[in-house]
């Protein structure tokens, strides 16, 4: 089955050149030229991915992102804009977007991202393996991350997370207890585009946090070390 892409720009040469490029690759390819259809065929049509222009009519990018995730849309999202701009980066991180590629770009960069996020985010959503004998998880207290399923538990609910919270708790669990800087976490998570930008990081920490703790100002799982970076690590008994 072909997986469906939404391309949501208003400049018709940009959908033009990746419909085409999109469907010489094999993928399936609606579109919409402005944020409100954009976001009503997101909801409607459920695609795969989507690629979402920050500058466009009726809803601008980020407040498309914004509503999708509101309703609970945990469709990857790869942001395009015409401005080399940090505060618009980060805040459509903040909202929920999974990528982020400047204007001008290559077709074949742009396929590039869209092959790497797919094989990272498709999964078969189900429940928790009752088999405790089949060790594809890791666990710490009342947490579960199936790295292979790209699924995360916590006290046996599936977590809702996008593809960078997701990663982000893999490593810090697949590094528990140990003590993981800004710089490391930026590095193994956003190996590109983001160097130096360490905010990012703070932003998917503190949405962890607010789905696997019970009292965020005192985080018991995700600790930060100050001074040096985080540690998810066992919570210790009362």
């Amino acid at each position: 089955m072909k997986n469906k892409v939404l391309v949501v720009d208003d400049e018709q040469s940009i959908i033009t050149l990746l419909k085409y490029n999109l469907e010489q690759n094999g993928f399936e390819v609606i579109t919409a030229s402005d944020g409100e259809a954009g976001r009503d065929i997101a909801i409607s049509e459920n695609p795969d991915l989507i690629l979402l222009d920050l500058m466009l009519p009726k809803l601008d990018g980020i407040e498309v992102c914004k509503q999708l995730r509101q309703q609970k849309l945990s469709t990857p999202i790869m942001m395009l804009t015409a401005k080399d701009d940090e505060f618009d980066k980060v805040l459509g991180l903040e909202l929920g977007a999974d990528d982020y590629m400047t204007k001008p770009f290559s077709p074949r960069e742009v396929i590039a991202r869209v092959k790497a996020i797919l094989r990272r985010t498709q999964v078969n959503i189900g429940q928790v393996p009752q088999n405790q004998e089949e060790k594809d998880y890791l666990q710490i207290a009342e947490l579960k991350v199936f790295p292979e399923k790209y699924e995360a538990y916590f006290e046996n609910e599936l977590l809702e997370l996008t593809p960078k919270e997701f990663e982000l708790l893999l490593f810090l669990i697949t590094n528990n207890g140990r003590v993981l800087t800004r710089d490391q976490l930026l590095s193994a998570v956003w190996n590109y585009d983001f160097a130096g930008d360490t905010r990012i990081v703070d932003v998917h920490i503190s949405h962890l946090r607010e789905k696997i703790e019970k009292n965020t100002k005192k985080p018991i799982y995700i600790k930060t070390i100050r001074g040096l970076g985080y540690k998810l690590e066992e919570p210790k008994s009362e």
